[in-house]
């Protein structure tokens, strides 16, 4: 039976408000008593509730982290170095995985703010994003991690998706290519990302076909779903920027179950560059987020508001940076023509 602050009082023989206090490193305990215990709480393994140091006004040390998927290595990529960055603050992390379901963030965010955390990270999607607003309304810090939504009040920390799109597309054109896909991720980061790359393709001279561009969500079999309705036609593009690196590995397998080669038949650039944009054959050409900065930058930013609650929101955005792999390839202007 696990054990209570009643438990360790009596067996250390002072009154619970000690145990408390020994607890919460506060009042004018001895020494002697206070090592005694620290002593009975280990004989008895207590654990102190994070819940109940909330209350009496102290620090939880915790920072709760909303991820869309776990399983898309950059948001199990940025876990771990927001974790990393936390840690060597102080703070633990909770996480928790939404599949970018509303209903499922809210309620995890109830959760969060029941466990009294002292901030927030926001780095899934919601449908509606007005769905935040009463959390906005509290005085416990939020970050939005890899998202940027303007319509919102809130601590940005991000990447300039926009500047990533138009750096993909820019690098097929450069490459020779004019007949050009996009397979998005549904949600404000793809939305950038494509209308970054129809920049690219606009200032180009090359016009884009709706028809191959497709927003999805954002797993391996989506963007194997997404190629696949651009490949199976006779006139396909010769180049398809994928929004994320998951995205990039479906588009990849739907070219090799139809029979084309992945740079000689088709140039694929992903968007993260994960570990797993690494480790597929062959290395795909990718837009690198720089995951730890925008971690170490989210937790000093947590940090700060915690000593400045009233700090003004802050939006930080880091440049993106193209990563040549060997998934795409140049082409002869006449064998590629708009």
């Amino acid at each position: 039976m696990k054990s209570t602050i009643y438990d360790v009082a009596k067996a250390a023989g002072v009154s619970i408000a000690t145990v408390s206090k020994v607890v919460n490193q506060t009042g004018n305990i001895s020494e002697k008593t206070r090592k005694r215990v620290l002593r009975i709480m280990e004989e008895l393994q207590y654990q102190p509730s994070v819940v109940a140091s909330a209350l009496t006004g102290k620090k939880t040390s915790t920072f709760g982290l909303l991820l869309s998927n776990i399983a898309n290595p950059f948001f199990a990529e940025a876990a771990r170095f927001l974790e990393d960055e936390a840690r060597a603050a102080g703070y633990s992390i909770v996480m928790c995985s939404t599949d970018n379901e509303d209903e499922r963030s809210v309620n995890y965010l109830s959760l969060l703010q029941r466990k009294q955390v002292d901030g927030m990270i926001i780095a899934c999607h919601f449908t509606d994003w007005s769905l935040l607003h009463p959390y906005l309304a509290t005085e416990t810090p939020v970050i939005l991690f890899s998202k940027d939504v303007p319509s919102l009040n809130v601590h940005t920390v991000t990447v300039d998706d926009h500047q990533g799109g138009y750096q993909a597309i820019e690098y097929l054109i450069a490459k020779g290519h004019r007949q050009i896909g996009i397979v998005a991720e549904t949600g404000p980061s793809g939305e950038h990302r494509i209308r970054g790359g129809q920049q690219a393709m606009k200032e180009a001279g090359i016009s884009w076909r709706s028809e191959w561009i497709t927003n999805v969500q954002s797993s391996i079999q989506d963007g194997y779903n997404g190629a696949r309705h651009m490949l199976e036609h006779s006139e396909r593009p010769s180049a398809i920027f994928a929004c994320n690196d998951m995205l990039a590995v479906g588009v990849l397998q739907a070219a090799q179950d139809l029979g084309l080669q992945v740079p000689d038949d088709l140039s694929i650039i992903g968007f993260d560059d994960t570990l797993l944009s690494q480790i597929v054959q062959p290395r795909l050409t990718t837009i690198s987020q720089p995951i730890s900065d925008m971690a170490h930058h989210t937790i000093q930013l947590l940090l700060r508001h915690a000593n400045t609650p009233d700090i003004s929101k802050q939006k930080v955005i880091f440049q993106p940076k193209l990563m040549e792999g060997r998934s795409t390839q140049s082409v002869t202007p006449a064998s590629n023509m708009d």
